[in-house]
């Protein structure tokens, strides 16, 4: 049987698995090209990503941002890499459990439910599991900084939430190049990845909220949400619901959004110069809401009934013959509270002011009772703090506040209701030069439970490109700040300021690649008003040019 040597380059630009891969060159044994070229799968695993061209399989190796078709040279090559992976009881190929990389659903970490669905899924043979052991720890050996720089102890444990489409090549790229490298870190890793989550009922996704309760720190790739069109493309058991929405419902919190800003990147709303951050309620409204169609004349009417009590009516509406459609939302006075916490303890620590928006003219007693309680808790605990750091708490009509918003020069805070915090955020994001430039974060009313993720979705249009193997341009900004947010809030709890330094910096290294190297994808290149090829790059070579600016800077911090 022929050997083949081929460099480690080449063999990451044809998206072998990561096991196959050495520090330097590996020597490959070719079997018959007869094999067939596209790689195996599994009976649970037929119909992922059946409209892909290309054979790399999603988040289980060294992932491209664009790739060309093999040559018939190469073919083989791709051949014993289907032989590899179609090699008895392997469904899907997983690093053993010490790796510190973490697996999907760890046992320990998880409830014995999905722990059956992570044992269920990963019977390796030991002849295998051997191979890929040696391997991964050569290729882990190997991860360190080309500067010399010693890694970085994590103290305590980061949980990490895989995702989908673009947003999850991106994702194990940025771990590639910045995390793995440059820290010593032990990740519970949990897959949200929409195939994943349909095969577990979603129990993977209130895992993984539980782990985020459990260790306090969590940084989230964009996941799908699922409507009719993603149910039938993934052939899904039903339309599961947000995995955001999910995680915050369970964590509580508020989720903050705050614009990335970059000098060079010229505003939308000229008048900005300071950043907005949105204050979003993580729980309850339209987001738990029940709704329905009505398609006959009848009564809608609400009940309530007090505990112990007798039932409450109030009739919402008589229905004409054609119906309509209803709605029935809540919210809860401890959530408000927390809520109301979470926007004070930020405004004092950013040393920002603080609005509040509601529409209580309309609503007077739903919305009536966030501004009281807001109003009430700012008398009681945090009005002595706010005058002392020369900042304010205001509540404002919520149009009111939409159109102070654009008028003004920003630098300050303004907690919202759910819904309108959703649509505002992504206003502000864009307002600032684009939805890449965005961060978010939730954070819990005792400070001690935190989950960044990047506020944009997966990118479909671009993963779709990828798939055509044609190359791509995805701003990748936003999910590096979900995991230095993350490590930044690492280490302020674990006490490493050598770990705060670490994502400041590399934070630093994404802005000034933009700002003064003049160095961006796609997006930001067309908010310049630059429309030629020359003005932008690929997210590998942006990526690339971060990684340079960041080693540098790590001589003189570190």
């Amino acid at each position: 049987m022929p050997r083949v040597r081929l460099p480690r380059r080449l063999l990451e630009s044809l998206a072998l698995p990561t096991c196959l891969l050495a520090p330097t060159v590996l020597a490959l044994s070719v079997p018959s090209p007869e094999l067939p070229r596209r790689f195996a799968q599994s009976e649970p695993d037929r119909g992922r990503e059946q409209n892909s061209k290309d054979d790399h399989s999603r988040g289980r190796s060294i992932p491209r941002l664009y790739s060309q078709q093999p040559s018939a040279a190469m073919r083989p090559v791709l051949s014993a890499t289907a032989a590899f992976r179609s090699a008895p009881s392997i469904t899907r190929l997983a690093r053993p459990q010490t790796c510190a990389f973490g697996t999907r659903c760890l046992a320990s970490q998880t409830s014995a439910k999905s722990a059956s669905f992570a044992t269920s899924r990963r019977t390796v043979p030991a002849t295998t599991t051997s191979l890929y052991t040696h391997l991964e720890q050569r290729r882990m050996a190997s991860s360190t900084p080309a500067s010399g720089i010693k890694k970085i102890k994590v103290v305590n444990p980061v949980v990490e939430l895989d995702g989908d489409e673009m947003t999850r090549i991106i994702w194990q790229v940025i771990k590639d190049k910045f995390i793995h490298p440059y820290l010593d870190i032990d990740l519970k890793y949990y897959d949200l990845g929409l195939e994943y989550r349909d095969e577990t009922n979603d129990q993977v996704t209130l895992d993984a909220a539980e782990a985020i309760k459990k260790y306090s720190v969590g940084v989230k790739c964009a996941t799908i949400t699922p409507d009719e069109q993603r149910v039938e493309e993934f052939k899904l058991k039903k339309m599961w619901l947000s995995p955001n929405g999910t995680i915050r419902n369970h964590l509580g919190g508020t989720v903050f959004r705050a614009p990335i800003v970059i000098p060079r990147i010229p505003r939308l709303v000229p008048s900005w110069k300071q950043p907005i951050i949105i204050g979003r309620h993580a729980f309850g409204d339209q987001y738990r809401a029940k709704d329905r169609v009505v398609d006959t004349e009848g009564t809608l009417e609400m009940v309530f009934t007090p505990k112990g009590g007798k039932p409450e009516v109030i009739k919402v509406y008589d229905f004409p013959a054609e119906g309509g459609v209803a709605q029935t939302q809540y919210n809860t006075t401890e959530s408000i509270r927390g809520f109301a916490h979470s926007s004070f303890k930020l405004a004092l620590d950013k040393k920002l002011p603080l609005y509040m928006s509601t529409k209580n003219t309309i609503l007077k007693a739903y919305d009536g009772r966030f501004k009281d309680i807001f109003q009430e808790i700012y008398e009681k605990e945090y009005k002595k703090d706010f005058e002392a750091a020369k900042i304010w708490y205001e509540h404002r009509l919520i149009d009111d506040m939409v159109a102070q918003m654009v008028k003004s020069d920003g630098g300050y805070i303004i907690a919202m209701k759910n819904y309108d915090g959703d649509v505002q955020s992504d206003i502000v994001a864009q307002g600032f030069g684009s939805l890449g430039l965005m961060t978010s974060v939730l954070i819990t009313p005792d400070g001690k439970t935190f989950e960044a993720e990047a506020a944009h979705g997966t990118v479909t249009r671009h993963y779709r490109e990828h798939q055509k193997g044609n190359e791509t341009s995805t701003n990748p900004i936003a999910s590096i700040y979900a995991w230095t947010q993350g490590l930044i809030k690492r280490g302020e709890l674990d006490n490493t300021p050598e770990l705060v330094v670490f994502a400041q910096q590399l934070e630093r290294a994404c802005i000034d690649t933009v700002n003064e190297d003049g160095i961006m994808t796609k997006d930001l290149a067309l908010a310049c008003g630059k429309k030629e090829r020359s003005a932008w790059v690929t997210t590998n070579e942006y990526l690339d040019a971060v990684e340079r600016r960041l080693k540098a800077s790590l001589k003189e911090k570190l």
